[in-house]
């Protein structure tokens, strides 16, 4: 069991680096499908947790051909128990195990791509690895996002270095974000200005043609 200190410390940098995925698709553009999932999530024995999967794709959702999985795992060498899958005419529908029974709910927005589902009364024998695979076509490749549940039986004190770690993660995280959307603004702000030369251009010869007309009908006249 991972402490949670260590944990944090990843989950700031997961945080940037989601942000500079999010950075490197607005500049080249949408290429395949890739499932964004945490590495790693802390759950208290006793509580509810969200575990999270989202997906970009090329292409929007088609509920004719969109197909995605949840499985579990106790370690990468064990065989995947499914327990959540995607009916075409029913959703998102949870699978009922001796596991989980009935404790795993669908709590995403199919609308947003979000495929994250909830885990109630979280037990020390959930700790595992769990698999979110997507499909989405026409994408040619299925997505998989694998992660990494810790159940603790009690939170360990804050330290100084996870602190900082958050800290650092939030503030990066905050300047990229605001660099993405500053390339938004300035990309529009290009079109219109542009727009506006065209339309001035336009105006201008269509000016210069109407001066040339006038001046051909004056030297017409005797």
């Amino acid at each position: 069991m991972s402490s949670l200190s260590a944990l944090e410390r990843r989950s700031g940098v997961q945080l940037v680096s989601a942000l500079l995925l999010l950075l490197l698709l607005s500049l080249s553009g949408c290429s395949c499908m890739d499932v964004l999932v945490p590495a790693n999530i802390n759950a208290l024995n006793g509580t509810n947790v969200k575990i999270q999967c989202t997906f970009t794709s090329c292409y929007k959702m088609d509920a004719t051909r969109f197909a995605m999985n949840w499985t579990y795992q106790e370690t990468l060498n064990d065989t995947e128990e499914m327990f959540m899958t995607y009916y075409r005419k029913k959703g998102m529908v949870p699978l009922r195990s001796d596991r989980f029974g009935d404790r795993v709910t669908f709590t995403g927005n199919l609308d947003k791509n979000d495929l994250s589902v909830t885990l109630s009364d979280v037990q020390l024998e959930d700790e595992g690895i769990y698999n979110c695979y997507v499909r989405n076509p026409p994408d040619r490749f299925q997505g998989h996002g694998v992660i990494r549940l810790n159940v603790l039986t009690e939170l360990p004190p804050p330290s100084r270095h996870s602190t900082i770690a958050v800290a650092i993660g939030a503030s990066v995280g905050g300047a990229l974000a605001l660099l993405i959307l500053s390339m938004v603004v300035v990309k529009c702000l290009r079109r219109h200005r542009k727009q506006e030369l065209i339309s001035e251009e336009k105006m201008e010869e269509e000016g210069k043609l109407e001066a040339e007309g006038v001046a051909e009908e004056g030297t017409k006249q005797p």
